[in-house]
């Protein structure tokens, strides 16, 4: 599947996947930091924001789309990232293809089995139950949204999914039906075995439960080159909640210095 993607900058390639209903437009801001040394894409994965859609959402089709994508851009290995479920994508494509990422940085997410947590279902609900046909302004849509996420923050980054199918039409980016579809298979145990040997960071929000301290011998067996560090007061959108000291880890991670 040809994926659509933001790039900036020039020099080694450096590829940031986005977590479950997130767009690639949520890390423009950081993109563009990251492309003062770095030639950066960032894809919007299959049934996510311009990219299209399917009724096969799992890690094989996510894995595949990501692969032919360094195929037609790069050629060449590239430092990979990836957020929550994007992470799990880059976990796996390392150790399926570790000689085609030298280094690895992994965002707030581990390799055990999750179970779908109740935020993810409500997230879900809100979406599908927006009535569309009576909204005509981004204005109302929030105040619909609003019944049922009351943080600003989440809300603010489910409406970034919403964009113009005509004029006065508001539509869902996502294929909603295929994520309800799948959701439980992307909540599952990292399928794939084997070990990634070369430098890897993980980082995790000091106020996020997603990478537990029961999680750390497992990583350190299939990441024995990784660093687990903790930034501290960062919910699970780490990336959001502290960018500038995120943006120099990843730097001083990626430049070697780390």
């Amino acid at each position: 599947m040809k994926l659509f993607f933001r790039s900036f900058g020039k020099g080694a390639p450096f590829l940031i996947l986005h977590g479950l209903f997130g767009i690639s437009d949520n890390w423009v801001t950081l993109g563009r930091r990251f492309g003062e040394s770095y030639r950066v894409c960032i894809p919007d994965l299959r049934n996510h924001g311009q990219s299209p859609h399917s009724a096969r959402f799992d890690f094989p089709s996510l894995q595949e789309d990501i692969l032919e994508l360094i195929d037609d851009e790069f050629r060449e290995p590239v430092y990979l990232m990836g957020h929550s479920l994007g992470g799990r994508v880059a976990v796996n494509l390392a150790l399926l293809h570790p000689e085609r990422i030298p280094k690895l940085v992994i965002v707030d997410i581990s390799l055990r089995k999750y179970r779908p947590v109740a935020e993810h279902h409500q997230l879900l609900s809100a979406m599908q139950e927006l009535q569309l046909d009576r909204v005509h302004t981004r204005a109302e849509a929030e105040t619909q949204l609003q019944v049922w996420i009351p943080d600003g923050k989440i809300r603010q980054f489910i409406s970034k999914n919403l964009y113009w199918r005509e004029r006065g039409k508001l539509s869902w980016r996502l294929n909603l039906p295929a994520i309800c579809e799948n959701l439980p298979s992307l909540f599952e145990t990292a399928a794939v075995t084997g070990r990634y040997t070369r430098p890897a960071l993980f980082i995790r929000g000091g106020n996020s439960d997603y990478i537990r301290p029961s999680d750390l011998p497992q990583i350190q067996k299939q990441f024995p080159g990784s660093t687990v560090v903790t930034v501290e007061g960062a919910s699970h959108w780490v990336h959001a909640d502290r960018p500038g000291e995120f943006f120099r880890m990843v730097s001083a991670f990626l430049a070697g210095d780390q």
